[in-house]
């Protein structure tokens, strides 16, 4: 596995993990009315750890011959940047017309409701790069 799985892999992961514990601390909020200081305390701790695990295993290499990047990294990495563009796109044509079918062209929306999205619009593209870089990595053949 090379360092562009790697990082996939690590990016994949983490995205998850906040996908997770956003859906439990917008949840928490929800339900109590505000945010508990435990609930994100330990969601930045495991964070921090699972980060740190990752980026020590970033640093190994598997043999010293090992490159950090090739011309097909270079071509698996555009091809996914161009997946992330596309789903941004959408992404953001979403954000913004399912509101206005939900609460109407008369009704309004919280202000906080702004970075929530923008949070999970990040979150998504994020998981498309990684899922892409995998995928194309994944296909098999090793000649581009």
């Amino acid at each position: 596995m090379n360092k562009t799985q790697k990082c996939a892999w690590l990016c994949l992961t983490l995205t998850m993990l906040l996908l997770i514990f956003s859906v439990i601390v917008y949840g928490g909020i929800i339900a109590v009315g505000k945010p508990t200081r435990i609930t994100g305390g330990l969601f930045y701790i495991l964070f921090l750890i699972i980060a740190l695990c990752f980026r020590i295993l970033l640093w190994k290499k598997q043999s010293p011959v090992e490159v950090d990047l090739d011309e097909r990294d270079k071509l698996i990495k555009r091809r996914s940047v161009f997946a992330c563009y596309i789903s941004l796109w959408a992404l953001l044509i979403a954000a913004c017309t399912i509101p206005w079918f939900i609460v109407g062209p008369e009704g309004s929306i919280p202000v906080c409701v702004l970075p929530a999205t923008l949070f999970g619009v990040f979150i998504i593209v994020m998981l498309v790069y990684s899922v892409a870089v995998l995928v194309q990595y994944g296909r098999g053949g090793k000649d581009g």
